[in-house]
């Protein structure tokens, strides 16, 4: 890629990927002696969840405590995995240590707006989907741009490893990209200069725009311009757990549970509810 595609100073990814590996290989769960999710949950009492720590109403780490849509997902398959909530163990992850997690073993589970694609499946398993998202802009509220198209040389900011970004590299390579190691530093640079939009997946964005500090600062024009499958993180061998994170999922459809999570944490973001379709959780591998 032309160095011009890409505003984030090469010292900040490597200092990513240099944390990454470091933390990856320091105080694993006990996953990584071959465990599944299952037999974790079974012997220990425990499970060790990576998580997003910056997406209101997703994903929110306020002092030692985490909040949001995701982290109620996270919950419902560990209860029904017979883990109680007090007994997981969150690990904030970014976009790009997610899968150098699952398969080094810090985490037994990732729920972190990870979105299903080939490549990943490539390296992990995913069950899910258990939200399907869209990709988006936000923008100033004054701002007269509505779709990615109307951007040809301006700067949309992402995150490093994030498919968000991927996608505006491939669709809409005349779009200058600065990408960050989090959405939020996304948003606080599109409240300052050089930066016209934050992209990622609406879901996400509808979270920021509705922090007190940022209501009537910042809208989401037009429609959502990709689909975005957001799955559960496993390793790639553990086909037994994979399946039963489906199980789970389809249980929290059919008992309610599911719905409360979604209106416990995203009631007020504007975005309605849509029921979890069932009919997608197909992902998981076939066998080992």
């Amino acid at each position: 890629m032309p160095t011009t595609r890409r505003f984030a100073v090469a010292t900040t990814v490597i200092a990513i990927c240099t944390m990454t590996v470091l933390t990856a290989c320091s105080g694993g769960s006990s996953s990584s002696s071959g465990q599944g999710i299952i037999e974790k949950a079974k012997t220990t009492g425990t499970l060790t969840i990576g998580v997003k720590s910056d997406q209101p109403g997703l994903s929110l780490k306020t002092g030692d405590n985490y909040e949001g849509f995701d982290i109620n997902i996270a919950k419902i398959l560990a209860k029904g995995l017979g883990v109680e909530a007090e007994n997981i163990q969150w690990k904030t992850t970014v976009s790009i240590n997610r899968e150098p997690f699952i398969e080094q073993g810090v985490v037994d589970l990732v729920v972190a707006t990870y979105t299903i694609n080939d490549k990943r499946k490539n390296v992990v398993s995913f069950g899910g989907p258990y939200y399907v998202a869209g990709q988006a802009l936000l923008v100033d509220k004054d701002s007269p741009i509505a779709a990615p198209g109307q951007m040809d040389g301006q700067v949309a900011c992402s995150v490093v490893g994030s498919s968000s970004a991927s996608n505006m590299e491939k669709s809409y390579p005349n779009v200058q990209l600065q990408l960050f190691d989090s959405y939020s530093k996304c948003v606080t640079a599109l409240s300052g200069s050089g930066v016209q939009a934050v992209t990622t997946d609406n879901i996400i964005l509808a979270g920021y725009a509705a922090q007190p500090h940022n209501v009537g600062k910042f809208k989401i024009p037009g429609e959502p311009f990709t689909t975005e499958p957001y799955g559960v993180g496993l390793k790639k061998s553990d086909v037994a757990g994979c399946n039963k994170v489906n199980e789970i999922l389809a249980a929290s459809a059919a008992d309610g549970s599911y719905k409360a999570a979604y209106e416990q944490a995203l009631g007020d973001s504007g975005l309605p509810f849509t029921p979890l379709d069932t009919s997608l959780l197909t992902n998981c591998p076939k066998g080992v």
